[in-house]
């Protein structure tokens, strides 16, 4: 299981021609389904990949974001959180793990270890907690995962007492602070990327000083390596070929693919993500990271037909969601584009609150698209259906306002044929989603208020917008027929997929099985007529 953060579907379109190696192999001698796409609005990270794993939508697996507000303890509540974990560490300690106790679904690999007969190793890597955890379900042989404040890989007491060997021996043999000072240059001549190079609104971060342009060097703000280096590290392709090469080192050390069982490797890609935010979809940084990826996953490839043999595993490649374009250049080109202020709209619901309830405090708190109210100010919103709409009103006024919707009230709406509301109760999971849903226009995106001009990320993602919800969808190997295949589907089918073909079953899957990229398995030879007796 292959997943890449941040893939647009079209990106395969626009930038396949750069590609030669993995990826490009991938697409033409597997299966790319070419109109896949999540149906659903909170198109973030934690969301997608426990879609991906289980077959299910937020609405059912209840993973509604990165993060939600806890109504329980009044705080925010990361998706991987898990107070009982501790941390384990390659690298500086780190005090507190993670695990995938917040999925209300299991996951494809957690049912490959239920029904299966023979040993079942799962491995995952990412740069993120919650993608490797995702991705790993409630039990893994090694999660494994990057945490720039401990200045190296990390996993969870979840999954070990104690770093894993051949984990430990793999970043012996490739530290990450092998990399520093390491110049990051276009993979390929400079005519064969497409666009402007440092173009309108890109905004590399961090505090390791990067530019716009090409090189960036990989280095903090002292001679030797710091958190900004690792951060700078982890914000580069050089991660996604450190994952790569500790994928490479999993199957060997544990003979994946090799034994009696079935066996699950899950590697998140994240760097296209953390780079896609600075640089935006149109970057030659972005184009250079999958050309790049492109060469990782060939090597993968690579390895599994030498050691596993071609035809003896299947690879499924999918994106967790996609990405918006940097307003700046929308607005380059007069389309309406900008960041709605998340300070803005508390104020406009305080403001229909106020209006309709009377004057008073009435505490809101956001995450994505949710915005949280007390429980006594939602209990006389039940009550009276004017103010809701009220509140509803003052915040449509907002400019980069698409759409507003009471939660409680989206399945009505959603059972009327409205299609935006739809798309927000499959992200709608009661007592984790909020008490208001306020979806931005396209071309718009969230962002903190930082008192800037440009406040917040050059491009972001989270709506249910084409740009955000078409991802690439892959299949290769043992069983997949290659072709291109138009009929629409989602990243949800992934897993009832694998699921099919590894012989099991999925309890509570909203995918569905792509049987049209199936080869039909070879008929049993009939037995041969007894001999008669003597």
């Amino acid at each position: 299981m292959l997943v890449v953060d941040q893939m647009r579907g079209d990106y395969v379109d626009r930038y396949g021609h750069q590609w030669s190696g993995g990826l490009r192999r991938l697409i033409t001698e597997g299966a790319w389904f070419r109109r896949a796409a999540y149906p659903y609005l909170t198109t973030v990270t934690c969301a997608g990949h426990a879609t991906i794993s289980t077959g299910a939508f937020p609405s059912k697996h209840g993973i509604v974001g990165n993060s939600w507000f806890d109504r329980e303890t009044g705080r925010s509540a990361r998706c991987a959180d898990d107070g009982s974990a501790r941390g384990i560490s390659y690298a500086d300690p780190v005090a507190s793990g993670g695990s995938a106790n917040r999925l209300r679904v299991p996951t494809l690999t957690d049912e490959l270890r239920a029904q299966l007969p023979g040993p079942t190793r799962v491995v995952t890597f990412s740069m993120k907690e919650r993608t490797a955890v995702m991705l790993a379900g409630h039990r893994a042989d090694a999660a494994t995962w990057f945490n720039p404040a401990a200045k190296g890989f990390v996993t969870s007491s979840t999954y070990s007492a104690a770093p894993v060997p051949f984990i430990a021996a793999a970043l012996k043999a490739h530290p990450v602070a092998e990399d520093f000072g390491k110049s990051w240059t276009r993979l390929l001549p400079v005519d064969r990327y497409l666009f402007t190079d440092a173009a309108t609104g890109e905004k590399p971060s961090g505090g390791w000083g990067w530019s716009p342009t090409f090189p960036h060097i990989l280095k903090g703000k002292s001679d030797q390596p710091d958190q900004l280096f690792f951060e700078a590290w982890e914000t580069s392709p050089f991660s996604d070929a450190s994952l790569g090469r500790l994928a490479i080192a999993s199957i060997d050390a544990l003979k994946l693919g090799q034994g009696a069982g079935t066996d699950f490797l899950g590697v998140s890609f994240s760097a296209l993500d953390l780079v896609g935010h600075d640089f935006g979809p149109k970057s030659h940084e972005i184009q250079d990271v999958l050309a790049r990826l492109d060469q990782t996953i060939g090597a993968l490839l690579t390895h599994l037909d030498r050691t596993v043999g071609a035809g003896n595993y299947v690879v499924a490649l999918g994106g967790d969601h996609g990405v918006s374009m940097i307003p700046e250049q929308m607005s380059e080109d007069s389309l309406n584009a900008g960041r709605l202020d998340m300070k803005t709209v508390n104020e406009a619901i305080q403001k229909g609150l106020e209006a309709a309830l009377g004057p008073g405090k009435y505490p809101v708190r956001q995450q994505n698209s949710d915005f949280y109210l007390e429980a006594a100010t939602v209990e006389k919103l039940r009550r009276d259906p004017v103010a809701v709409e009220s509140v509803l009103r003052s915040v449509r006024a907002l400019a980069g306002v698409a759409a507003v919707y009471f939660g409680e009230s989206l399945d009505a709406h959603a059972a009327a044929g409205d299609r935006d509301a739809r798309a927000a109760l499959l992200s709608y999971f009661p007592g984790r989603s909020g008490d208001i849903i306020v979806a931005p226009r396209p071309n718009w995106f969230y962002v903190a208020a930082d008192g800037t001009s440009q406040p917040g990320d050059a491009a972001s993602h989270g709506t249910y917008y084409a740009y955000d919800q078409h991802v690439p969808l892959l299949l290769y190997g043992a069983g997949i027929r290659r072709g291109e295949y138009l009929r629409a589907v989602s990243p949800a089918d992934i897993a009832p997929t694998l699921a099919f073909l590894c012989g099991v079953t999925l309890p509570q899957p909203d995918g569905d099985v792509l049987v049209d990229a199936l080869t039909p398995a070879p008929p049993t030879p009939a037995a041969a007529p007894a001999l008669p007796k003597r």
